[in-house]
């Protein structure tokens, strides 16, 4: 310590120091070989560590004069009552700060902070007087300080905390100063094993040694090879065992996750710190490299032999051998990691599709460009990354407990647009919408459903024609027949059903689908079918199949008022959903009186020109909606020559050319037309225009004539 006069001044200018052969009896008469204790006081027991407190304090001088030994006798010895502070550096007293700060020269011990680093030793003062017996002695090269407690369990606690800021503090100073690796990790280790050993127990007993670490780390990421990676990972295992990594210690692990995935290090030091994280953390957010070093764990599991039946396994852990999990939080956390991952794939995917990059597109043409292939070959190793953690939403749906947590946390369907219209995605991800379905508990299967009103849910997503529907409806029924037969809100179901989702119940009704036939026979039932056209076409599409015909006939014999309702002709209008066919449409058609009929909506289905020997059959059609579909010039020229009542057409997106355009000119009563998008020259809309008396309007944006 550069200057301790404050420590043995006091206020008459005299010495209040005390030979140290006659501060203890015990302890040999020179500074340098004080008695410490051997053994841990108290045997096992831990102490809070200290901050601060009151004590007496007494200094003394190394005095060797004799005047200097009476003077500083036990009857001449004066005791303070202090409020000592023990920082991260020094130790200090708040009470000589407060008479300072008040302008008052205290004239007592303690004026000047003892600085750690200047501490040769600090010990119990083993043998005293009665009175004053529960001494701790801090040795500095110019006297000594002793602290007086009232008992022996606060005097220890004094000891070991002291102790505990002097030990941390010259590690601090050590290891930022330390350059060569072998030394580095032996003085991490060394840090590690007094933490451990230590008999203070306090939040920041562990804490603030791996802040020391990571502060290192930060520092020396440069410094450290693939060996000194595994030994700071080895040293550090047993401080996480019961504490969360710190941000830097968590990217350094996710490292080595990312340069030795198949490590042993990974499964045995890993996988107990990744088990604490996801069982006790709250929130990613707040910690978002804790949440990649999750998800680099992952992948390094991955990327092992058989490394799908490890991530498995490594599911199976977390959950526990029991039929219910008993950590709350893993299911949450596991999600929250699965979610950030695959939304993260789809952003830096749509990222480079905005900057013009187009994976895989010289390997169609046969161009082997260096440059293309790695880039290929990159995008198909990100995919399959994402598709592991698709795959841990699969094994984590296999638990029956976990199924309501997780069915509510994928209720807002938490995935991008692009991710819904990923075929490889949406198929595995069917797997976990089915369990959903297929569970008895309301709770469960009705989360298929938006999470409100005026929101699409999984329900819409997977039916005909919907993002991600690629099995004709197959997992559409499923829901739709635990949906309808769930006690929670069935009419106001049918009545959602009725409002966004009529087409795609009729397509599969009409294709024989039971689910769908009771379905729509229950929306007649219960009225629940305002519009008089599509009641009728509900009622038609039942009659286009022996089964629902037979389902309608029981039905009208209770109702006598659906006979009338039949009687009274088809609907005037008729809307397919998207992918529908021509035998579709065939198949409807033939079912029923369409004499009515002057709406047809064609839109997005898959009919080409073969329905328009269907269509021709409908006498009183005025308006025809073909936009974007395979329809093309031989139908154009059939429905020319028959639908002369037709006013509006709309062959947007279709594959129509001159050849059939020009046989539009014989639809004399041609009012509106759109070609938009088709392979229309001006030659041909000139004659269009001339021959169309009644045109009043005509889209020929994005084509030769606009």
């Amino acid at each position: 310590m550069a200057d301790c006069s404050g420590l043995v001044g006091n206020g008459n200018g005299q010495s209040n120091g005390l030979g140290q052969e006659n501060a203890c009896a015990t302890p040999p008469t020179t500074p340098s070989s004080p008695t410490p204790i051997s053994r841990p006081i108290g045997g096992t027991l831990k102490y809070k560590l200290l901050h601060e407190g009151d004590i007496q304090v007494c200094c003394l001088n190394h005095a060797r004069t004799v005047i200097s030994k009476i003077l500083s006798s036990k009857f001449l010895r004066r005791w303070e009552p202090h409020h000592i502070v023990l920082a991260d550096s020094t130790i200090y007293s708040t009470t000589v700060r407060n008479y300072q700060q008040a302008g008052i020269n205290p004239l007592g011990f303690m004026e000047c902070p003892i600085p750690y680093n200047s501490i040769e030793d600090v010990y119990i003062v083993s043998r005293w007087d009665a009175g004053q017996k529960f001494c701790i002695r801090i040795l500095l090269p110019t006297g000594s300080v002793l602290l007086q407690a009232s008992n022996i369990y606060l005097r220890d606690q004094w000891l070991h905390s002291i102790q505990w800021k002097r030990t941390v503090n010259k590690y601090k100073k050590l290891l930022r100063n330390t350059k060569k690796t072998e030394v580095l990790i032996q003085e991490i280790k060394n840090l590690i094993e007094m933490t451990i050993n230590t008999h203070v127990q306090d939040e920041d007993v562990s804490q603030v040694p791996l802040e020391i670490v990571s502060d290192i780390l930060s520092q020396n990421t440069d410094v450290l090879n693939s060996v000194a990676h595994e030994n700071v990972i080895v040293a550090l295992a047993p401080l996480l065992e019961n504490n969360q990594p710190s941000p830097e210690i968590c990217a350094f692990f996710s490292k080595h996750c990312k340069n030795s995935p198949r490590s042993n290090v990974v499964i045995e030091m890993f996988t107990p710190v990744v088990q604490r994280i996801l069982k006790h953390n709250m929130d990613f957010g707040k910690f978002p490299r804790m949440r990649m070093f999750v998800q680099d764990y992952i992948l390094a599991l991955n990327s092992k032999l058989e490394g799908i039946i490890v991530v498995q396994d490594f599911v199976q852990r977390m959950h526990g051998p029991a039929s219910t999990c008993p950590h709350p939080r893993v299911l949450p956390n596991l999600v929250s990691v699965c979610l950030a991952s695959i939304y993260s794939y789809f952003e830096d995917r749509d990222r480079c599709n905005s900057k013009g990059r187009s994976p895989g597109v010289g390997m169609l043409r046969g161009i082997r460009m260096e440059g293309l292939l790695v880039e290929e070959e990159t995008e198909i190793r990100d995919e399959e990354l994402m598709m592991c953690f698709v795959t841990i939403l699969k094994f984590m749906a296999e638990y029956d407990d976990w199924l309501p947590n997780l069915a509510s946390l994928l209720q807002p369907i938490p995935f991008p647009k692009e991710a819904l219209t990923h075929e490889r995605f949406t198929i595995h991800l069917k797997y976990v919408i089915r369990r959903f379905a297929e569970d008895n508990r309301c709770d469960v299967h009705t989360s298929v459903c938006g999470v409100r009103d005026g929101k699409d849910g999984w329900f819409n997503i997977y039916c005909p024609g919907g993002l991600a529907c690629d099995d004709d409806g197959e997992l559409f029924s499923v829901m739709m027949r635990r949906l309808v037969g769930c006690c929670c809100r069935r009419k106001k179901f049918l009545q959602m059903v009725c409002r966004k989702l009529l087409g795609p119940v009729m397509l599969m009704a009409l294709r024989r689908d039971s689910v769908m036939m009771e379905v729509s026979l229950s929306m007649v039932n219960l009225k629940i079918v305002y519009n008089h056209d599509d009641r009728l076409q509900v009622i038609t599409t039942l009659e286009s199949t022996p089964e629902g015909r037979k389902m309608y006939a029981d039905l009208c014999e209770r109702q006598i008022a659906l006979k009338e309702l039949q009687s009274k002709g088809g609907p005037k209008t008729l809307s397919l959903p998207p992918k529908s066919t021509d035998a579709d449409l065939r198949q409807l058609l033939n079912s029923g009186s369409f004499g009515n009929l002057e709406c047809l909506n064609l839109a997005f289905t898959h009919v080409t020109s073969a329905c328009a020997e269907t269509i021709i059959r409908l006498p009183n059609l005025k308006y025809l909606n073909l936009w974007s579909t395979n329809f093309g010039d031989t139908g154009l020229q059939l429905i020319s020559e028959h639908l002369l009542k037709l006013q509006v057409l709309n062959l947007c997106e279709t594959t129509v050319t001159d050849e059939g355009l020009n046989c539009l000119t014989q639809i004399k009563s041609l009012r509106r037309l759109n070609l938009n998008s088709t392979q229309l020259s001006a030659l041909t809309f000139v004659k269009l225009k001339a021959h169309l008396p009644s045109l009043e309007e005509c889209d020929v944006r994005y084509t030769d004539a606009w």
